[in-house]
Parts: C-alpha cells; structure tokens; sequence
C-alpha cells in the first residue's frame, strides 16, 4: 500500500539548537536541573535536517539567539496558509522575545505578519488540515486566537480541548498524516482530548490512526508527515508500526535530547505553505 501513498515537498523553516538549555519550567517535561549536551542536541538537530534534504524537502533557517534556548521549536512561531503568516504571542514571558526574531526572518522573506491580540502558540496548537484548521486549547493558545485565526485566514477553525498537561500543545496530541483532497487523515491520542474534543475527531476522521499512551509519552504524537514518509520519535515504536500497516514510511529520528524540554520533531518545524 505505501506505494499507493504520495509525498508532497515542503518548506520547513528550522532554528538550530545552538543555544539550547533547559533554564525554566513551563511545561512538566522541563526540569532546569536536568543536564542537556548541546553538542548531543546539535547533532540530533542535524540528522533530522538531513532527513528532510534526503527525501526532498526544502530548509530554510533562522539564525538562533542566545538568550533564547527554546528557539530551536521553530513551530510554536507562526503557522502559514497560503503565503499568509499569522505571528505568536507566547504565554510563557520567557518566549516572547522569540516572535520578534521568526517575525523578522518572514519580512524580509517578503511576507506580512499578522500579530495575535490573545495568547497563540503557532502550530504548536494550530493544525492546518488541507480544509480547516484544527485548533488546541486548554494550556497555551486561547479560542479568542482560535477565532482570530478563523478571521485571518478565512477557513474554518474547530477548537479542540486539551486536558493533559503532558500534551500542552495540540501537535504534541495529534499529526496530520495526508492533508490532500482525496487522503486526508490524522494520527491522534485520544485520551489527551476532552470528551466533546474525542467526539468531534471522531466524526470528522472516522478511519484516523489511534495512538496509545506510551506512543505520545515517546513523542510519537509529535511527527511530521509529507504524505508518504512519516519523520517519526524511534521510541513510539508500536505506532510505527501501525503506521506502516497502514501504508505510510517512518523515517525513524532520534530527538532525545530535546524531549527535555518537552518538543520534538514536529516542535522543531515550522511549515511555509504558499
């Protein structure tokens, strides 16, 4: 079957870990007693960019600041539809300052950036789905950004509820797999989800792929897909496997040393669609 599936190339735009550290706590994966090799990070960092090169995909790069150690989660910035940007506001002051530097890398990239009046997370929280936008709540992004979002792009937000502290962020909960016409499809945890939040993914993607706890204890939640080839934590190893039975390819890599500030692969991955 994973002949039948089709990659679409993308643009990633990534920020390398240089001056990664776990220094504060706002999520319960942060410990700032916790010992990170930044070397280790770095080149976990470089074998995922090398993946994405591999299998076509286009990088671009925002030079990382000190200061700043959580820039390396190039997603929580921005999430773009259709050539259009839409900035963040961090909840935590710790990260604010990082919107000011992805904000300037999207000007002089030629892009206007629309700035959030509430609380948004990027695509930490915001999933564009191919047709609408699915939107996390519940510990970072408000539903006054989820209808913000609505309002700026013109395409449906449904808001999703988190109620795992785990699974602060909606791409930590849920990947989108085919966000074409004819296969659209996600992967999701469904017990990091409110009850009406598990009703509504329910009826919108009857066939989508469950994953377990330990799955998205491992990140596995935390993915990337182009459509065929899925970028995945090697430790979920059981929905790897799913995945390949349902025709998908997991590129298995190892982002370990970044998990100690709760992001992976996904986290590390900002999407330019134009």
């Amino acid at each position: 079957m994973s002949d039948s599936r089709v990659p679409r190339l993308r643009r990633f735009l990534v920020c390398e870990p240089r001056h990664f550290a776990v220094q504060y706590a706002i999520n319960p994966w942060m410990h700032p007693d916790t010992h990170v090799d930044v070397d280790l990070a770095q080149e976990q960092w470089r074998t995922l960019i090398s993946a994405y090169e591999s299998h076509g995909h286009r990088i671009d790069a925002v030079e990382p600041v000190p200061g700043l150690p959580d820039m390396v989660f190039a997603a929580n910035s921005a999430v773009v539809v259709g050539g259009r940007v839409f900035g963040s506001l961090f909840h935590a002051p710790e990260r604010r300052p990082e919107s000011t530097h992805y904000d300037l890398w999207f000007k002089s990239a030629g892009y206007d950036v629309q700035r959030p009046l509430s609380v948004c997370e990027g695509e930490g929280d915001l999933v564009w789905t191919g047709r609408y936008v699915l939107a996390g709540t519940g510990f970072r992004t408000t539903r006054e950004a989820h209808r913000e979002v609505q309002e700026f792009f013109g395409h449906p937000v449904i808001s999703l509820t988190l109620v795992d502290p785990h699974f602060y962020h909606l791409d930590t909960a849920l990947f989108v797999l085919d966000d074409s016409a004819v296969g659209n499809n996600i992967v999701y945890y469904p017990e990091a989800f409110s009850a009406g939040s598990r009703a509504v993914l329910e009826r919108l993607y009857p066939d989508a792929v469950l994953a377990t706890r330990d799955d998205a204890m491992a990140f596995g939640l935390n993915s990337v897909s182009d459509g065929r080839h899925v970028f995945i934590a090697p430790q979920a190893e059981a929905l790897a496997v799913r995945l390949d039975e349902h025709g998908y390819v997991p590129v298995p890599v190892d982002l370990s040393e970044l998990h100690k500030a709760g992001g992976g692969i996904k986290c590390c991955t900002q999407e330019i669609r134009s």
